[in-house]
């Protein structure tokens, strides 16, 4: 069975991005990000992959699951299909259609859509965001890991890590790793 990994940057208060969806705060340091992205080449979007030198293979995913908010911040800027080295979900009760032939609209049952692809042969698949998509599938117990890459600041108020009520879930410390910049990066087993 493919398991469900929530791969996330937040700000050590617990947040994934700014209200507006902005990412300022978050480490933007070069050394970095080569490491981050050599071990999770897959996460580099799609138009980004050729600027950034990003030409490996996908090595943990090959599914990609956005919440609308986090699908609409690379809408805002014409980015229609951003991943499209992966397969594309999109989950979205409002959108009516999908912006691009290559992202897969979902606006009915998230979870019973969910444990389907976890039923599918392939690697694993990544929740890239938002925070209501993430308390859905923790709430249906569908997330098996978090990977947190926790920045070294407090952004105060924003998008949370989830968004709205969660059960207390156990979480065992699987990996873990210090960058010289101050993130670590937490690799979690869910409950």
């Amino acid at each position: 069975m493919r398991e469900l990994t929530y791969y996330v940057a937040c700000s050590l208060d617990g947040f994934i991005a700014h209200r507006d969806g902005s990412h300022d705060g978050f480490s933007q340091d070069s050394e970095y990000l080569t490491e981050v992205f050599t071990s999770f080449p897959e996460t580099v979007p799609s138009h980004l992959r050729d600027v950034m030198g990003v030409h490996a293979e996908n090595k943990w995913f090959d599914v990609v699951l956005m919440g609308r908010k986090t699908y609409e911040i690379g809408l805002q800027e014409g980015v229609l299909s951003p991943y499209s080295h992966l397969k594309q979900y999109l989950f979205s009760r409002s959108m009516h259609a999908s912006p691009h032939t290559d992202v897969v609209l979902v606006s009915g049952d998230i979870a019973d859509t969910v444990r389907q692809l976890k039923q599918e042969e392939g690697k694993g698949i990544w929740l890239c965001g938002g925070g209501v998509l993430a308390t859905a599938l923790l709430s249906e117990k569908l997330i098996d890991k978090l990977i947190l890459k926790v920045n070294p600041f407090l952004m105060g108020d924003g998008i949370p890590l989830f968004s709205g009520v969660i059960n207390q879930t156990a979480l065992q410390l699987i990996d873990r790793e210090i960058y010289n910049n101050g993130v670590l990066m937490l690799h979690y087993q869910v409950g």
